[in-house]
């Protein structure tokens, strides 16, 4: 979970400062999203993480789409999905922990 908190984080403070970047850059990066070779039997851990909370499609639409666009300002519809579908899994994993742990018998 701690994992999954981290590497959403850091995605969120990279988005963040993507989004401070002027719109006046002449062109995309060079970002293609990665696929499986016949030797790569396993998922990558960061997929597996994302794949947990439910939102890999989103994950996935947002690569594809800066695959094709190699810009990421043509990919914000697709960003805000994923980061809102993040959202809604963050709250209901801060709600199932706080429901947990007031339904642990305390010591004492």
């Amino acid at each position: 979970m701690t994992s999954v908190l981290s590497s959403w984080n850091s995605f969120l403070l990279i988005q963040g400062s993507v989004s401070n970047m002027s719109s006046a850059a002449p062109r995309g990066h060079n970002w293609t999203r990665s696929q499986s070779t016949a030797d790569e039997n396993s998922e990558d851990p960061v997929d597996q993480m994302i794949s947990r909370t439910g939102c890999i499609a989103f994950h996935h639409a947002v690569q594809d789409c800066m695959a094709q666009h190699q810009d990421w300002r043509k990919c914000q519809a697709q960003v805000k999905a994923f980061k809102e579908c993040m959202s809604q899994y963050q709250k209901n994993r801060l709600e199932e922990l706080q429901r947990r742990q007031k339904q642990m018998p305390t010591d004492g």
